[in-house]
């Protein structure tokens, strides 16, 4: 076994609530009414990305008991020379073998899990990839995945699955929908009855939770609040609407406005990132960037409270982490946007899972959309509900 295929440590702090067991406790042991009967259940958790693929093991209290990762491999076909360091397949010489090459790498995945001494006591799993998905017919169509299309990871998932021995079954989500499982499990959500939670960062996401639960939609994809439209005349999205928040508040797009406007950065950095710190050191042109995007953000958060009465906004990505240089603007738009009297309430907060809001949110997924009676019955910590 190669370094690679060692189990991920898992006794590093994490900055927040998710919690990590070393992966060196005795096996459980398999009862006779199937896998992980008699023992306090697990899920595997898997999150499918453009750059990475991870792993856990999750318990219902949403602690990790190990973890596996692996690089995504390039979707473009290559016929000469290698792959990037790590990728599996180091030469993919079609679109077909691309695709062949990204779920191998998923089963790596799950192959490195099932070494555990606690796989035994997997009862289910959950699946969160970036979108497009259709969770109806577990496949996906990942705009950062483009060997994939229409690619039925759902059943490819449950055939290895059970290669290793655990026939459990699977649940697909979008990465949006699971980090609002995430959040609302654990994080910044922990307790609200209905919630919309965003991810902001190269593209704009999220997931719902009403009435204490999380409702995915008939595909998945309930929530993408990121190709809403809050502007009519707005720039083309890549959607093919107009006006989308993604076109008008994702880091792309915020680095695309600043240019426009004649920004001049200090570096060679014109990143959405370069234009934060800059807002942060009070460049007019930098904040004012991030005004219009936190104007997007909040016409879209006050139309969702609108609709649906969410009584507050998690917000993560990768965009949010510019702190107030986004959510002081985002909150003053919202004061205005969110003018009726049963939306006024509505708090715009940070998320707290961070990186791993993917990995526990395909774990809370699999644990709420997927319930076992008679596995769940004798398990001492359920999913906490609002």
């Amino acid at each position: 076994m190669t370094a690679a295929d060692a189990l991920t440590p898992a006794d590093a702090p994490p900055p927040h609530p998710v919690t990590r067991t070393s992966a060196s406790a005795a096996p459980a042991t398999r009862g006779a009414s199937g896998h992980g009967a008699g023992s306090a259940a697990l899920s595997v958790a898997i999150d499918i990305g453009g750059t990475k693929i991870a792993g856990a093991l999750v318990d219902r209290r949403g602690t990790v008991h190990a973890t596996a990762r692996r690089p995504t491999p390039p979707s473009t076909a290559r016929r000469h020379g290698a792959a990037p360091a790590g990728a599996v397949g180091a030469a993919c010489a079609s679109p077909g073998a691309a695709a062949e090459a990204i779920m191998a790498a998923v089963t790596e995945v799950i192959a490195t899990l099932a070494r555990s001494p606690e796989w035994a006591r997997v009862t289910r799993c959950g699946l969160a990839s970036a979108g497009p998905v259709d969770a109806a017919r577990g496949t996906v169509s990942p705009v950062n995945i483009t060997a994939w299309r229409d690619f039925p990871v759902r059943t490819r998932t449950e055939a290895a699955l059970a290669r290793h021995g655990a026939p459990v079954p699977v649940v697909l989500v979008g990465d949006g929908v699971a980090m609002a499982a995430a959040e609302h499990w654990l994080g910044a959500a922990r307790g609200r009855r209905n919630a919309l939670c965003m991810v902001v960062s190269t593209g704009v996401g999220g997931g719902l939770i009403l009435d204490g639960r999380l409702c995915p939609g008939p595909t998945g994809n309930a929530g993408h609040i990121g190709h809403i439209s809050v502007e009519v005349d707005g720039p083309p999205c890549p959607c093919g609407s107009r006006g989308c928040v993604e076109a008008l508040a994702s880091g792309p797009a915020i680095a695309r406005r600043a240019a426009a406007m004649d920004w001049r950065p200090t570096g060679a950095d014109r990143s959405a990132a370069a234009v934060a710190a800059a807002a942060r050191d009070g460049d007019p042109v930098a904040l004012a960037a991030f005004d219009r995007a936190g104007r997007a953000l909040a016409a879209a958060i006050a139309g969702t409270a609108t609709l649906l009465e969410v009584e507050a906004a998690v917000i993560g990505g990768g965009v949010a982490a510019a702190g107030e240089v986004l959510f002081a603007p985002l909150r003053r738009h919202l004061a205005t946007y969110a003018a009726l009297s049963f939306v006024r309430g509505i708090e715009a907060v940070p998320a707290s899972l961070g990186t791993d809001a993917g990995l526990v949110g395909a774990a809370a997924a699999a644990f709420e959309l997927l319930p076992d009676p008679a596995l769940d019955a004798a398990d001492p910590a359920p999913p906490r509900r609002a």
